[in-house]
């Protein structure tokens, strides 16, 4: 049974629409600082978001693969990912369309505003999803299970047309989300994922375990130093 999550309580703050533009907020020029905070309200008027989620059982798994009742993933990340999981969390999230056609029509009078609300836009999906995965941890630290490591189609390791999986067990369009023939979302401003869940999953895995640019990553080197 899929659950539908409509409401989010998260407010966004300057730093969080200039790490939606890769900015620093720590290296952030005063007038940047300045133009992510006049964003902010707009941002909130335009957010819609949305989100749906299923756990479901795992019924084999093998090699690169692993299937569940309604669908299969297959992939090197899979492989590692989810090996041991008992059920599958699968999540859809996004923020609606209307932040996006704000920004399309805002980028032909004001790019750099446009591009700041962007910024806003992405740093709320990005609290849409990690809401729903805290929905999701609660329930499996309530039973006492160990989650794996959220992982997404199109990631290194899992092919982005797996996102098809994704969408023949959740009906996006229940929440406005359709899926292209090159498998990307529409709305832009959405995200897919997948959490393993079981009582036999390796602590240790990593997003960045998976990723052929972990030695040269500033960000992966930046994490170590602190």
């Amino acid at each position: 049974m899929c659950k539908h999550v409509n409401e989010f309580d998260f407010r966004l703050t300057p730093e969080d629409v200039l790490r939606g533009q890769g900015i620093d907020p720590t290296r952030a020029s005063n007038r940047l600082v300045e133009t992510a905070e006049t964003v902010i309200e707009e941002a909130h008027s335009l957010l819609k978001p949305s989100a749906l989620y299923k756990i479901v059982k795992v019924n084999d798994f093998e090699h690169q693969k692993i299937a569940f009742e309604g669908g299969t993933f297959e992939g090197s990340l899979v492989a590692r990912a989810m090996a041991g999981a008992d059920h599958l969390n699968i999540a859809l999230c996004t923020i609606g369309e209307d932040l996006e056609n704000r920004v399309e029509d805002m980028m032909k009078e004001n790019p750099v505003m446009a591009v700041t609300l962007d910024g806003a836009g992405i740093a709320a999906i990005r609290k849409v999803a990690q809401a729903v995965e805290d929905i999701i941890s609660n329930e499996a630290c309530k039973l006492d299970l160990e989650l794996g490591m959220r992982a997404q189609p199109g990631q290194e390791g899992w092919p982005i047309e797996q996102q098809r999986e994704v969408f023949s067990v959740l009906p996006g369009k229940e929440i406005g989300i359709r899926l292209t023939e090159s498998c990307l979302m529409i709305p832009r401003k959405s995200v897919s994922f997948v959490i393993p869940r079981g009582k036999e999953l390796s602590s240790s895995v990593a997003p960045c375990d998976f990723c052929s640019k972990r030695d040269r990553c500033d960000w992966r080197k930046d994490k170590q130093a602190g």
